[in-house]
C-alpha cells in the first residue's frame, strides 16, 4: 500500500494581492483491509497549504477551483475529473492552528479534548494521530483528575502543558508558508527546502524519519537532521533564516532549548520523581500536578515515540 504524505509538484503560486501559496498534495487508498492486502480503488487526495488568518488570503472557493486544475497534473491518469472519477465525497475547510497550542482551559471543570485543545501539529493538522497518541495519558490524567478532584482550571491546565516539541514545529510551518507583502521569494524555495530535508532524514534513517511523520519531533533527530542540512547546503541556511525572519528564529531556538530541557528532565529527574509521586498518597494534588509535568517532560520530548527495537 503506498500513498503519498506532503508531496509538491508546482512551485509557488502567486495569487497577486492575495499573496502566495504553495501547495501540497496527500493521497492515500481507503477500503485497505487491516492486513493490508485486500485491495480497493477508493482512494483520497488532498491538496493543502499553510497560510495566516489575514482577510486577504484567498477565499476556499479559489483553492478548490485550484484543485481541479492541478489534480491532473498531481495525477496524469485523471485527465478530466468530472469524466475520469466517480466521486464520493467533496470537503473542503480551515484547520485552524495556535500557536499557544496546547490550548489551557478557561474554565473550571472544562476540558478541551481532541481538536478543540490544540494538540494537533501545524504542520498535519493530524488531530485523530494526535489524539490517539495521548489517549492513554490523558485518560489517565482526567480519571486522576475526578478521583483528586483536581478540577480547578490551573489543575486542568497540566493535563494538557506546554510542549515544546509542539512548538518548534511551528516555524516548519512558516518556513513552508509565504507572509502577505513578502516578494522576492523564489518560486522554488518550498521544493528546495522539501527536497533538502526529506533527503536528509532518509538518509539518516527510520529511527529518525519515521517519528517526524507520526508528528513526533524528538531532540536527537531534529539536531541531526539541521546539522546535517548546514553542511550539505551552507549557502540555503542564510536563506531560510530570511524568509522566516529573525523574530522567529529567536522564539523558535527558545523552544528548541526547551526541548534539549525536557529530554535532560524526562531521562535524569523524572524515574527518583516517579518514586517520590507514588508515596504522596496523602497529598493528592501534589501528587496529581507532580505525575502531569513528568508526562510533560515525557511527551514535549518525544520521549513517548516506542522504536521498533524498543517494542
Amino acid at each position: 500500500t503506498q500513498g503519498d504524505i506532503i508531496y509538491t509538484n508546482t512551485e509557488i503560486q502567486d495569487k497577486g494581492n492575495n499573496g502566495q501559496l504553495q501547495y501540497f498534495w496527500e493521497a492515500f487508498p481507503v477500503g485497505i483491509g487491516r492486513n493490508g492486502i485486500t485491495e480497493s480503488d477508493i482512494k483520497t487526495t488532498y491538496m493543502f497549504t499553510y497560510m495566516d488568518a489575514d482577510s486577504k488570503r484567498p477565499p476556499l472557493s479559489t483553492i478548490m477551483d485550484d484543485y481541479w486544475d492541478l489534480l491532473p497534473i498531481y495525477q496524469p491518469s485523471i485527465s478530466d475529473p468530472e469524466t475520469d472519477l466517480d466521486i464520493k465525497r467533496v470537503l473542503f475547510a480551515y484547520f485552524p492552528t495556535y500557536r499557544d497550542s496546547p490550548l489551557q482551559p478557561a474554565w473550571s471543570r472544562v476540558l478541551a479534548v481532541g481538536d478543540a485543545s490544540g494538540i494537533q501539529s501545524p504542520l498535519s493538522f493530524g488531530g485523530f494521530g494526535a489524539l490517539t497518541r495521548h489517549l492513554g495519558r490523558i485518560s489517565t490524567a482526567v480519571s486522576e483528575a475526578l478521583v483528586k478532584d483536581c478540577l480547578h482550571k490551573d489543575d486542568l491546565g497540566l493535563v494538557n502543558a506546554y510542549r515544546p516539541d509542539l512548538s518548534v514545529t511551528w516555524m516548519f510551518q512558516k518556513a513552508m508558508s509565504i507572509r502577505m507583502k513578502q516578494r522576492d521569494v523564489d518560486p522554488k524555495f518550498v521544493n528546495r527546502l522539501l527536497a533538502s530535508n526529506f533527503q536528509i532524514m532518509n538518509d539518516m534513517g527510520m529511527d529518525t524519519i519515521k517519528p517526524f511523520l507520526q508528528d513526533v519531533v524528538r531532540l536527537d533527530g531534529l539536531i541531526g537532521s539541521l546539522a546535517r542540512s548546514f553542511v550539505a547546503d551552507p549557502l540555503f541556511t542564510p536563506e531560510i533564516v530570511g524568509h522566516v525572519g529573525i523574530p522567529l528564529l529567536v522564539d523558535w531556538l527558545g523552544h528548541l532549548s526547551m526541548l534539549a530541557l525536557y529530554t535532560v528532565l524526562h531521562n535524569a529527574v523524572s524515574p527518583a520523581l516517579g518514586l517520590y509521586a507514588d508515596v504522596l498518597d496523602d497529598h493528592p494534588r501534589q501528587q496529581f500536578q507532580l505525575r502531569r509535568k513528568m508526562e510533560a517532560w515525557k511527551f514535549g520530548s518525544g520521549s513517548d515515540y516506542q522504536f521498533e527495537k524498543d517494542e
